[in-house]
């Protein structure tokens, strides 16, 4: 599990293509300091599994059920990537519950710079659209966000400077994709009620 609070932006060093997947190897000096076989860090938040450490770079095999429903195969040597290490018990939750596991990609729709934040647009597939709310959280690119509003169509977020700084949502620009996992609570509760809610999903 992860917290949505990036520690690092990397950088992809190689992409390996292997058949029916990928093997990326990811530079990130904070993430590899105690990262060992079998480990789970996530990039640019999708949940990955440490095949291999050496120095500051680690390795990682992508699948091709994750390269399709994630921005991972876009990736290339030299993209920046958001990566946390997987939350420890004893740790604060700094953002919101993120699971790795991405729902689907939406891309960015504009910026609108602002005196101390930038309101940046994403546009939202339609089978995500009821799990965002107003005010409710989001990851986007492994990023914990607070969405300022949301239509049928897309979602807004505000990001202060720190984030603009030190993820890739800062360098992010109109037509690029992100990732995108929903607030897996709105999930729970929707299956959980399903059998009580009329038109509710199974």
């Amino acid at each position: 599990m992860f917290t949505g609070i990036v520690e690092e932006l990397g950088e992809i060093a190689a992409v390996e293509p292997l058949p029916d997947a990928a093997r990326l190897s990811v530079r990130g000096p904070v993430v590899t300091a105690d990262a060992r076989h079998g480990d789970s860090i996530a990039v640019n938040g999708v949940c990955l599994t440490v095949v291999e450490v050496d120095g500051d770079v680690f390795t990682a095999d992508v699948i091709k059920e994750t390269l399709d429903r994630s921005s991972l195969g876009a990736l290339r040597p030299g993209s920046p990537a958001n990566l946390e290490r997987a939350v420890r018990a004893d740790a604060r939750l700094g953002g919101h519950i993120v699971q790795g596991h991405v729902d689907g990609t939406g891309t960015l729709l504009s910026r609108e710079p602002g005196e101390h934040w930038e309101v940046v647009r994403i546009s939202l597939p339609a089978e995500l659209n009821r799990y965002v709310v107003e005010k409710g959280s989001i990851a986007v690119d492994g990023v914990s966000l607070t969405v300022t509003g949301v239509d049928d169509e897309s979602l807004t977020v505000s990001l202060i400077p720190t984030t603009l700084r030190l993820t890739t949502l800062g360098v992010k620009r109109p037509g690029d994709p992100v990732n995108l996992e929903a607030d897996v609570i709105a999930k729970h509760v929707e299956k959980l009620t399903a059998g009580y809610v009329p038109g509710g999903r199974a």
